[in-house]
């Protein structure tokens, strides 16, 4: 690292060229020496951005063995190995490999936003070294060394301009605004500004599109812009997905517990005389069974067909578990341009002085510098388009005017004038000149305004001075509106202007045309995105590295602002604590000119409040607040690698309504997971209870282990992972986020898991008893096939929380269907098939036997439809969601199962 210490935090910016050559014993004409070089890279270090030490693959690799659940699968695995089950023990070793080679991939993906990080940094450099002009590696590029730039180059390091005629810099990389920034090499007053409006500094990493510039280096590797953005992405933490942490704690529970029956089940058999072989086989089965050894594959499937549903939305997924935290998120903060806007310029208003806008058009046409490309599309600076496009549409066409209004001279905009200029030869061989600039630049030096025609000027006398006051009033309420406001004047001229004019004689006495107004547009369907969230009980916060009158009118027409909500720009929330900021960020919509750290503020200031947060960004100093939010969210189109790497999403449109179907889907899937949790867990339940209390009853054991392990297969297996293609529901998207410390098991999923449970194993039971009382010999084939069947109809029942299997119709989720129609099946051949049946221990039932168990199977599809009538009644399992105003740390250990 370089050992700079506190030259990158010197306001340079406000310190003169020559003030800061002198600083660092340089030159502007002759640079350093060499061999001044030599020592200051001795001393500094290199110009180089860190990488952190990597993990070793064997130890990433090793790491996604950590888990306690998967710890637990192992133990399934070697269990069901010495059972004699060597296909299921292969399944499961199989289902833990996979999931280890996935969180393998995500964590060696996420390894590598460093790296791309390091590729924005230029290789070489043109430096001024002993008055001499070379180009040296940009490693070597030391603090006081005098740079050279032209369109093209990326600046190699943080340098303070000294020379900057027409100099233009993309610092999209840096603050994601897409539009160049103009610089110049006036000292600035303002010591505290973001350096993003540092305009006589560029900052390594930037691209120089337009000019050239002679600069001397301030600052270098991890000292500079890029580096602390760098050093900021280092010190990210990992946070788990709520998913991660919920199944963690789930699943240390559930062994516990389920080793505890399991342990209680062989001790009390023994005691009650049975076989210590046979009960010692029955508690291994039924641990194996009681496990949901499916989980881990039933969770990947489900993550991975939301991952392709979300792709083919424009969403693409870099790692699995971000989307479920989708469906968790209470908080998206969301970057302005390009994101709820379409990144492009576009002429709104037009606010002339006469009553046509033909002057003004006819203007905005000739004083233009964008070229026409191949098909003879505008391109160039964004603003200059606008313009472009607007006399278009209006029928000025700058192709056919300049046919008989040629340009003669020009005067290119300068940063300092905030103006250009253009002259044009008239019909009648005379020249007229447009001028075109910011309004304050532009109306200070006009003197009259335009008549009707456009040609002869409403001269400003006595009796109606030219009111300069009320026409800046006038571009002040456009810019209010959150409008980009240009001014363009004209002034005609006899001659052409003598070579060498200087621009100030030319621009002085001129003829006011009036005021354009541009803004980028919304995109489509954006608001209608921002209130699907608010009524989806998610927060969407503005950030953005615009002006701040700017955002909050683009904030408004969204309908992101409430009567008490407020912007707050960066400098405000710098002179904030961390508590402070805590306090406030519920009322703050908009953030504007916010640098890499204030992000990162912003989203641990949100996380503190006990919400889960999805953060959008495309530009390098996005990506440590991408990294640090609970899912981040780059921009596929115009984001940078740095940002697509430190980021959980990528959307392929860069369009916010995509994320608001992405958060759509994560809720689809945490409530299918949930399904399979009801579903398994009941199952199992039901289960543990048939062979733990057949003994209370003065029964005998009604299941073999082949039968519990042939349950656990197929009638959990198959139906099970078929949830994971159940749709959504109809009102998802109406309902407020989960809160963080609510478990998988709230708004009565626990209750309904106890009683099912035992509804289920009392059936069971009695359909034993009955059998036995009856003389049955076929009694233990109709036990297995109750609780078997009695399964399948409580998948069917399951399918919605609420809503009955009749209003969803059979067909909403073909997948199930099928799989409970081959599940059937199979269990008819393990009855009927005479290899299967003598597997299994079966015995062939008669018509009467079978309609007896089929008839017995309905009952708990019956019972849970009703569940659920009373559900839809607000009778039972209310749910108790928290206010909007609920807030609750996320202290790990605080989650509740």
């Amino acid at each position: 690292m370089s050992a700079t210490g506190n030259l990158s935090s010197t306001p340079w910016h406000t310190q003169s060229a020559e003030a800061v050559a002198r600083h660092f014993e340089s030159d502007a004409a002759n640079g350093i020496s060499d061999e001044e070089a030599v020592r200051r890279l001795q001393r500094y270090g290199p110009n180089q951005i860190v990488e952190a030490k990597r993990r070793s693959l064997v130890a990433m690799f090793a790491a996604q063995f950590r888990d306690f659940m998967i710890l637990v699968l192992i133990a399934v695995a070697v269990l069901s190995g010495l059972l004699g089950d060597v296909e299921d023990a292969i399944v499961i070793v199989a289902i833990v490999v996979l999931n280890a080679a996935i969180g393998f991939v995500q964590d060696f993906r996420a390894e590598r936003a460093m790296l791309e990080l390091k590729r924005l940094a230029a290789l070489h450099a043109v430096v001024v070294r002993d008055g001499k002009r070379s180009t040296v590696r940009a490693a070597a590029v030391v603090p006081g060394d005098v740079i050279l730039l032209e369109a093209g180059n990326a600046v190699p390091a943080d340098v303070r301009l000294i020379e900057a005629p027409q100099l233009r810099v993309s610092e999209a990389a840096l603050t994601g605004e897409a539009i160049p920034v103009e610089k110049n090499v006036a000292a600035l007053d303002d010591a505290g500004l973001p350096f993003a409006d540092h305009t006589n500094m560029a900052f390594k990493g930037s691209i120089v599109t337009y000019g050239r510039a002679c600069a001397i280096v301030v600052a270098t590797g991890m000292d500079t812009q890029l580096g602390h953005i760098a050093a900021l992405l280092a010190q990210v933490p990992a946070v788990a997905t709520p998913l991660q942490t919920r199944l963690a704690r789930f699943g240390r529970q559930l062994a516990i517990g389920i080793l505890v029956v399991c342990a209680a089940i062989f001790a009390a058999g023994v005691l009650r005389g049975e076989a210590t072989l046979l009960m010692l086989l029955t508690a291994m089965s039924l641990a194996v069974a009681a496990i949901p050894e499916a989980l881990p594959a039933v969770v990947t499937v489900m993550l991975a067909l939301g991952a392709r549903n979300m792709a083919r939305r424009n969403a693409l997924v870099r790692r699995l578990p971000a989307v479920e935290t989708l469906g968790s998120v209470s908080y998206i903060c969301t970057d302005k341009t390009g994101t709820l806007t379409c990144n492009e310029m576009r002429v709104v208003e037009l606010h002339p002085c006469s009553t046509t806008t033909a002057p003004l058009l006819a203007a905005a046409a000739l004083s233009n510098d964008a070229e026409g490309d191949a098909r003879g599309a505008p391109a160039g600076d964004p603003t200059e388009v606008a313009l472009w496009r607007a006399a278009a549409d209006a029928g000025f066409d700058r192709r056919s005017i300049e046919a008989s209004t040629p340009r003669c001279m020009e005067f290119a905009f300068d940063p300092e004038r905030k103006r250009m200029t253009t002259i044009h030869r008239t019909a009648e061989n005379g020249f007229v000149a447009y001028t075109k600039g910011a309004p304050e630049a532009i109306v200070e030096r006009c003197t009259s305004i335009a008549s009707d025609d456009g040609n002869v000027a409403a001269s400003a006398g006595a009796d109606a001075p030219f009111d300069r006051a009320a026409w800046l009033a006038v571009a002040a309420a456009m810019a209010a509106n959150g409008l980009r406001v240009l001014a363009l004047a004209r002034r005609a001229w006899p001659s052409l202007p003598a070579a060498g004019s200087a621009p100030d004689e030319v621009e002085r006495g001129l003829t006011l045309l009036g005021f354009v107004g541009m803004r980028d547009p919304l995109r489509p369907g954006a608001a209608a995105a921002i209130a699907t969230c608010l009524s989806a009980g998610i927060t969407p916060v503005m950030i953005t590295g615009d002006h701040p009158v700017t955002a909050e009118a683009i904030a408004r027409s969204l309908g992101m602002l409430g009567s008490a909500d407020t912007a707050m720009t960066g400098r405000e929330l710098a002179a904030l604590t961390d508590d402070e900021l805590a306090a406030r960020i519920g009322h703050v919509k908009v953030f504007a000119r916010l640098d890499p750290a204030q992000k990162i503020r912003i989203v641990e200031a949100i996380q503190k409040r006990g919400h889960y947060v999805a953060m959008t960004g495309d530009g390098v100093n996005d990506a440590p607040a991408l990294a640090r939010a609970d899912i981040g969210v780059a921009m596929g189109k115009t984001g940078t690698d740095v940002a697509r790497e430190a980021a959980s999403l990528v959307l392929l449109d860069d369009d916010f309504t995509t994320i608001v179907a992405a958060v759509q889907e994560g809720r689809r899937i945490f409530d299918n997971i949930r399904k399979f949790l009801r579903y398994v867990l009941t199952c199992n339940a039901a289960e543990i209870c048939v062979v733990a209390a057949s003994p209370l009853f003065g029964l005998p054991v009604p299941l073999l282990p082949i039968h519990i392990l042939w349950i656990n297969l197929l009638t959990d297996g198959l139906p099970g992972l078929t949830l994971a293609a159940e749709p959504a529901e109809p009102t998802i998207m109406q309902r407020r986020p989960r809160p963080p410390d609510e478990g998988v098991f709230a708004h009565g999923m626990w209750q309904h898991i106890v009683w099912v449970g035992l509804a289920m194993a009392a059936l069971t039971l009695a359909t034993q008893a009955w059998a036995l009382d009856a003389g049955l010999a076929e009694w233990q084939t109709m036990t297995f096939t109750v609780l078997a069947f009695s399964q399948l109809g409580h998948v069917l029942a399951i399918r919605s929380e609420r809503e009955s299997l009749f209003a969803q119709g059979l067909r909403s989720n073909l997948p199930l269907l099928g799989a409970v129609a081959l599940t059937v099946a199979l269990q008819m051949a393990a009855i009927y098939v005479p290899p299967l049946s003598a597997l299994l221990d079966t015995t062939a039932l008669d018509p009467a036997e079978l309609a007896i168990t089929l008839a017995l199977s309905m009952v708990v599809f019956v019972l849970v439809e009703f569940e659920k009538y009373l559900v839809r009644r607000n009778l039972i399992y209310r749910l108790q969601r928290r206010p909007a105003g609920h807030t609750t740390k996320r202290a790990a250990g605080t989650e509740n199962t």
